[in-house]
């Protein structure tokens, strides 16, 4: 028996969320049964889809929703090894007892200096959703130029790097210098602050004059009526998220859009990842193939520079700093409150252990 924590949903959200939407509870949790396997979270997913999703599929008391990569504590299930990783959508809780067919094992051929975290981002739904939307939404060719807002962000970091896999042109805008400045070590080839300039319509004309083949949309709202306006005739436009209008606490007037998707003969179309589960595994694969790429570039890179910095040294020998590659997060303000309130319950959590 295990004595499981974990948070429930106890008001929906009403604005930004605070502490009293949730309740950190407990349960005891009986052996696994033949069949079943127990599990140890080891990371827990805080997605901006949770906004909306939770007052759509929760009751308040539910435990709150999420994924979670989890390791096999104490396994009666003969397909899942004590000591293996698997993903799980059992939602924002320490230990959970399975059947085994809601599992999703870490692929066989995980290397192991990628950290775990990323079967929940990069190699997980955030990569697939960037993915999906790219290819099956706005089916982008080489040589054609993609505008993705929120760029920074978990999905929008993705979409940008696999339109330049692609051979694209990669315009993003984002919500700090800081974040700018990274998109463009990212490789974007054009990125703004939105929160800086002065007119959003002047800024995405100076970054692609001839205008837009593919937009891939995170935020929805004024910034998608303005962004219509930039597109190529025949483009098309990826809805993948609204987080403009997540905080909301009243109706939001939609984009005007009719008088340029007729014109310009645009397709816009909304999706969910779900669509293409049987496509998941070979999908999986081709994201992880990307990202241990891009690290051994980027490890090479870092060798390239410590023999420059060696050589312009004058030393034969100098002292070496090895910095671990990390992937860099860009959390967007409902993340940021998600993951205030869990930092502050995993002191409760602590305390009471």
């Amino acid at each position: 028996m295990v004595l499981a924590k974990l948070w429930t949903l106890q008001q929906h959200f009403e604005g930004l969320p605070k502490e009293s939407n949730f309740e950190l509870k407990q349960e005891e949790l009986p052996d696994p049964k033949d069949g079943e396997v127990l599990l140890e979270a080891v990371f827990l997913s805080v997605d901006p889809y949770m906004r909306p999703y939770s007052r759509m599929h929760l009751k308040e008391g539910d435990t709150m929703m999420g994924a979670q990569v989890s390791r096999v504590v104490r396994s009666r299930n003969p397909s899942y090894l004590e000591g293996s990783h698997v993903i799980v959508h059992c939602g924002w809780r320490t230990h959970f007892l399975s059947d085994g067919s809601d599992l999703t094992p870490i692929p066989s051929n995980w290397p192991e200096e990628l950290p775990l975290s990323l079967a929940l981002g990069a190699i997980g739904m955030t990569g697939l959703a960037a993915l999906y939307g790219l290819e099956e939404i706005c089916e982008i060719k080489a040589e054609e130029t993609l505008l993705v807002n929120a760029a920074a962000g978990a999905v929008g970091t993705m979409v940008g790097q696999i339109a330049k896999i692609k051979g694209c042109r990669a315009v993003g805008c984002a919500g700090s210098d800081d974040k700018v400045s990274y998109l463009k070590e990212l490789g974007f080839d054009q990125a703004f602050n939105y929160k800086t300039i002065s007119s959003l319509e002047d800024a995405l004309r100076e970054a692609a004059p001839q205008g837009y083949d593919c937009y891939f949309d995170n935020v929805g709202g004024d910034f998608t009526s303005t962004a219509l306006a930039q597109m190529k005739p025949f483009g098309r436009i990826a809805l993948s998220g609204s987080i403009s209008t997540y905080n909301n606490t009243a109706p939001h007037r939609g984009p005007s859009i009719h008088s340029h998707m007729i014109l310009k003969q645009l397709r816009m179309e909304g999706f969910l990842v779900e669509r293409w589960k049987h496509k998941h595994h070979d999908s999986l694969q081709r994201l992880l193939a990307w990202v241990k790429e891009v690290r051994e570039r980027a490890n090479e890179r870092e060798r390239e520079r410590e023999r420059e910095r060696e050589r312009a040294s004058g030393y034969g020998t100098i002292q070496r700093d090895f910095k671990e590659l990390c992937l860099i997060i860009v959390i967007d303000p409902i993340i940021t409150h998600l993951i205030t309130i869990l930092m502050n319950f995993a002191s409760l959590f602590k305390e009471s252990d």
